[in-house]
Order: C-alpha cells, then structure tokens, then sequence
C-alpha cells in the first residue's frame, strides 16, 4: 500500500500549467540552492498532503554504502563521521528522504547525541545521528514551522547558513554535512514565523482551498476514491508521476548549463531594489530560480517569463518591513518593470505607453483596482466624520454609531519589558523565568515526566554509591542501571499568555488619545511577537465587553483587530474585568503551563449601568483573587486627573504604569504576582 497520496493527484495539472505551490516545490528540488519553500495557508490546503507526496517523484540519488550520513560518492572529501572511504568507495542508489522534524522535538533528536547504549552498555563513546543528519541530500519537513521552538529555529539557521552540522556536547565532538531542502509550512492564524527564519527560506507561497464547486467536488471525489483504494488510486496516476520524475532529473542535469548573463543579473537587481527587499539574499535567490524556471522548460538561456516567476515566488515575503506589514507583490508593477518580453513591432514609435489594456496610464493605477481608487480602509482619509466627543467624558447612552469613530496606531514604539515574578514551566520563549528545556544548567533530575538532554556527571555520581553492590571488579567500567539515569535542570525564558483587556469607550475617543492608546497597544503586540507569547484581546464600550480576539499566537490578528476598533459609548469596566477573568479561566484549562499576563488598558472610569464604580471596584477584588500578574496602563492625560486607573491597579494588586512610559529604551518592568491578603477590599 503506498504511503502517501500521488503528487500528480494533488496537483491536477498539466506539468506545465502547476500552482504556485507545485512549481516553487519542484524548483527548489531541481536546485536545492535556492533554499526551501516556506508555504502558508489555511487549514485544509492540502499543505502537507503535497509536501508528502513529493518525496515519491524526486529522482533517487547514489550514496556511500554503510554511511549513515548519505555521503556522495563522488564527492573526494565527503563530511561524515564514518569516513573516509577511500578514493572508489562502494556504492548504493536509495531514494530521496523526506524527514520531518516536529515542532516538539527536543535538540537531542535534532543535532544527535551520544548513544547511551552503547555508552551506558559497553563503555563505548558513540555519536548517535539526529534528524539533520538523516535529511542531508533530502528534505526537511516542518509542518506547523511557525510554533517551532526557538532553540530549534536556531538550529536550522546555523545548518542552513553553514551547510554542515556541529555537534559539541556529552563528551562528543562531531561534524557533518547538512544540506537539505527545507520546507515548511504553516497557517498564519496561529502566529508568524520570526524574520531571520522566514528569510531563510528562497521561495514562499500562499495556498487556499478553491472557490469553484466543480474543483472541490473532484478534490472530494479524488480523496474518497484514494481512502477506498489506496493502491488502484496510485496506480491511476504511476505514469504522470513518474513522467514527472523523468522531467525533474532532466531539469537537474540541465540547470549547471543554464547561462545566466549580465543583463539577466542586473534586470534581478533592478527588480530587488525597486521592491525595496532587504539584504541581497534576495537577488541570489531569484537567480537560482530563474535559472531552475528555464532548466524545467528545457532551455538553457533565461527569458522574462523565467524571472518573472522567480520574483514572484522570491520576493513577497521579504518585502515586509516590520511583524504586521502584509507580504504580497504587486503584479502589474512587477510587470512595468520587467517590460515587453520582446520589442515591440511596427518601429519606434510604437511603444509602451499607447495605453493598451495592460497599460497603467497616467494614474498609474495598482492592483487595488485602477486610477482614482479608494485609500485603505481604517486610514485616516476613510474614517468617517464623526461628531467629537466631548473632552474627558464618555459619549451619552445610547448615542449610536452616530458618536464611534476609528483612528489608526501611530509607529509602535520598543516597550519595556513586563514579566510574571517566579519560576514557570511553560514554553520555551523570551519573556519570563522558567524551566525549559534550553538555557543555562542549574541542576540535575530524574527524567520522568519532561524529557531533557543527558548530565553526565550527574548520572555517575548517582550510580557511584552501589558500584560495590553490583559487583564492581577493581579497575572495571561503571556498571550503570537505568535508575541512575539523570538529565539536566535548565532555567530559561518562557513565553507568557498577554491578554489585553482595553477601553474602547468615549473617553478613549479624542483622536489623539486614542491614537495614544492603539500606539502603546501595538507596541505591546510587536513586543510579544518577539516574545513569542500568545496573545487575546478583550475590548469594552457601551454596556458590554467582548473577547475580540480568544488567546492564540497570531499576533497579527490582534494588530489588524485593534487597527479596526471603534471608540464611544460610556464604560463597562466591570464587564471589561469579567469578561478578562473568564478568557483567563478557560485559557489556564487548554493551557495549564502557559503563565498569563493581563494588561488593562484605560483611565480608570466606569460610567455603564448602577453603581459602575464599585462593580468595577469588586471585579478587581475578583481577578486579584485568580493570583494573575496584571499592569494597568493608565490613559488619563490633562491637568486635572482623577487618578481612578492608580486605584484600579491597587485593587488589582497591579503595577500601575502611565501611558507614556509604556516606551522605555532600558527599563525593566517586572509585575510581581498578585498577594491574596486580608488588606484586599
């Protein structure tokens, strides 16, 4: 029975009619110089469905016989720990490896280790390969790329700049070839993948599920046809995939001859810095890519067409300037850049500018649908003219849409850094003290429950007290038992769970308070994707609050929600409170090791419904009880301040911390947990 679904099932398509998907996976393949693809969509894309299959169509390659790291025969110097070989060592064919990696790992499994079997067995010190190792002259799979440790992230860094691995632990010395095509893929929702990583990767693309009714009817049809009869199913498509085989090797032969010239260079560089991408990562990529276009469609020499889709599929996701900047090229200027793939007939006068359908005009119209066209939703110029609201107050109840208005963030500034107090054990991350398994050794312990990598020392010392027992000869090995196995304590950083919980009423909404306020919030977001914590967003106005946002790691997602939000209406903060306390309270259920932080964001009033103030008031009293470390962000600004949020943040046995000093180059804020004591109200 096959393992995994037919590549050409999957991608439904002529050979040379492939998705962006099917062609930046067979490029990198036929040159694994350009670096991997990176492939973000939904759920239900058939992501990984492809990525499987395509280890099936990759022409198989020739290694050492006996190597366990794939060495190249015909390679003089091979870099693996069991060589050398020999100048005409034995050789055997086995086909390409696809070797996953999951996001869980531990680095052990990654780099490799010391084999304690032979070590703890036969005294015999012994490197045991990890997944690099296997993947060398395959593909690394990293489904879920984006939720990957970071330890592991720079594990893969370091082997994808190097090419080669370097292993210097347990008493273990080695090194070893790691080149591999890296591909992963991820689905945006859940968080995105840090720069350095995402510049790593030579190709990306967007993926969704089809629209068309007829194509996801014959997606279904092919699905339950291949689950009824896995082996008929890939009988049907043995001779596509294999037709494609033979045009990938082909491709591969031919793209060392595929003459890259001047003018071909300097046209790439002309597109990487009309683009503005970062670095010249960019422009080597794009050539390698182009290079490989030609070489799948038999051609030695490089045409437009060939470096037009290189850049599509080089360019997009290095054109982001900072974490909430959207990736995507614009085609049509893409395309007046390049310019006519030919001159145009009919001499000289016939030129580009004589406004043909493809032309942009004068306007110069963008993909966003021509000259004239509307500015972007949420800016400035689209905002609805709004009466003000008055200063310092909430708009009157049951005023409507009539009193919201919608300002955008400014720049977002570097915050300060706001930790929970204590020692936790959650994710590996940037923000809090914790347990991880990376970071600096502090002490030993047994391994049940969380695995961890092997403390030498500590497992003889352990097993030292009963070498008389067991029988130990004068000047004999160390008999070990499984009992003295210890591995290492390490305290690192984790990543927290932040839950804004921010006031979106009236008297957020002067223009340039709330700008204030969605600035120092957008601060935060951009401070927690480099955390790599987990985000949610609560909000409150009129009568109610909401969970805009329930806890996940897009970051993304909360900027482009808080971009969105409106500001009027009076101020529910014991709703805002209550609705804060229970998305906690169902979070620390799905989430259990994952330590929360909550940041308030407001001034301190409470205008909705009876005795607003001292709901609120006893709210607080309620969250201080769950012990959640928490800041109030205080908005008020003006001469006269009532200084209700310095009170909040008393109640809640919070910092409190003003809003302009969300923003500092070198301060530490740390946000000591709650105290639950007789002195709470």
């Amino acid at each position: 029975m096959p393992q995994h679904y037919p590549f050409t099932a999957v991608v439904g398509a002529e050979p040379d009619q492939l998705d962006d998907m099917a062609l930046a996976l067979v490029l990198t393949t036929i040159s694994p110089a350009i670096g991997g693809v990176l492939v973000r969509g939904e759920k239900g894309t058939a992501k990984s469905t492809l990525v499987r299959a395509l280890a099936a169509v990759l022409p198989p390659i020739d290694v050492v016989k006996g190597d366990r790291f794939s060495s190249d025969p015909a390679d003089p110097a091979p870099l693996s720990p069991d060589g050398p070989f020999g100048p005409d060592p034995e050789a055997e064919t086995r086909p390409v490896r696809l070797v996953e990696l999951p996001v869980g790992a531990t680095e052990d499994r990654v780099l490799g280790s010391l084999d304690l079997e032979q070590a703890l067995g036969s005294g015999v010190t012994r490197y045991e390969p990890g997944l690099l190792a296997r993947a060398h002259r395959g593909v690394l799979y990293v489904d879920e790329v984006n939720l990957l440790h970071d330890h592991l992230v720079d594990l893969l860094l370091d082997a994808a700049a190097m090419g080669r691995s370097t292993v210097e632990r347990d008493g273990v010395s080695v090194e070893h070839a790691a080149r591999f095509v890296l591909i992963g893929t991820m689905n945006p929702e859940e968080g995105e993948l840090r720069p350095q990583l995402l510049d790593r990767f030579g190709l990306a693309v967007e993926v969704a599920a089809p629209r068309d009714p007829q194509a996801r009817a014959e997606v279904v049809r092919r699905r339950l046809a291949f689950d009824a009869d896995p082996a008929g199913f890939a009988a049907r498509f043995a001779e596509q995939d294999a037709a494609l085989t033979a045009r990938i090797r082909r491709a591969q032969e031919l793209v060392a001859e595929v003459e890259l010239d001047d003018a071909t260079l300097v046209s790439i560089a002309e597109l990487c810095a009309a683009f503005e991408v970062d670095g010249l990562r960019a422009d080597i990529v794009t050539a390698r890519t182009a290079a490989a276009h030609a070489a799948w469609h038999g051609r030695t020499t490089i045409t437009r067409d060939d470096v037009r889709a290189a850049a599509r599929l080089a360019l997009p996701h290095r054109r982001r300037r900072n974490p909430f900047d959207e990736t995507g090229l614009d085609e049509s200027q893409l395309d007046d850049l390049l310019g006519p793939d030919e001159p145009p007939a009919g001499g000289p006068e016939d030129g580009p500018g004589d406004g043909g359908p493809d032309d942009g005009g004068p306007d110069g119209g963008g993909p966003e649908g021509g000259p004239g066209g509307a500015p972007e939703s949420g800016s400035a110029a689209s905002a609805p003219a709004t009466p003000p609201t008055p200063p310092g107050g909430d708009a009157p109840e049951g005023s409507g849409q009539a009193q919201e208005s919608t300002v955008g963030a400014g720049e977002p500034v570097r915050a300060r850094l706001l930790q929970v107090d204590g020692v936790g054990a959650g994710v590996s991350g940037r923000r809090s003290r914790a347990i991880t398994d990376d970071g600096r050794r502090i002490g030993a312990r047994t391994p049940a429950g969380r695995s961890g990598s092997l403390h030498l020392v500590e497992t003889v010392r352990a097993a030292a007290p009963h070498q008389h027992a067991r029988g130990r000869a004068d000047g004999g090995r160390v008999l070990l038992r499984p009992t003295d196995l210890r591995v290492a304590v390490r305290e690192g950083r984790e990543s927290n769970l932040v839950l804004l919980c921010v006031d979106a009423s009236g008297s957020m909404a002067a223009r340039r308070r709330m700008e204030q306020v969605k600035t120092a919030v957008l601060s935060l977001l951009l401070d927690a994707y480099q955390r790599r914590d987990k985000v949610g967003l609560v909000t409150f106005r009129g009568a109610s609050a909401s969970l805009d946002l329930p806890p996940t790691s897009s970051v993304d997602v909360a900027a482009r929600r808080l971009e969105e939000l409106p500001a009027g209406g009076r101020t529910p903060l014991a709703e805002g409170l209550a609705t804060a306390a229970d998305a906690l309270r169902l979070e620390a259920i799905r989430d259990p090791l994952r330590r929360p932080l909550l940041v308030v964001v407001t001034d301190g009033r409470a205008t909705s419904g009876p005795d607003a103030l001292a709901r609120a008031h006893r709210a607080a009293d309620h969250v201080r009880a769950t012990r959640v470390a928490s800041v109030v962000v205080d908005c008020e600004t003006g001469g006269f301040r009532l200084g209700l949020a310095a009170v909040l943040a008393d109640r809640l046995g919070a910092q409190h911390l003003p809003l302009g000093e969300v923003s500092a180059d070198s301060l530490t804020s740390v946000v000591r947990s709650a105290q639950v004591s007789g002195e709470v109200a």
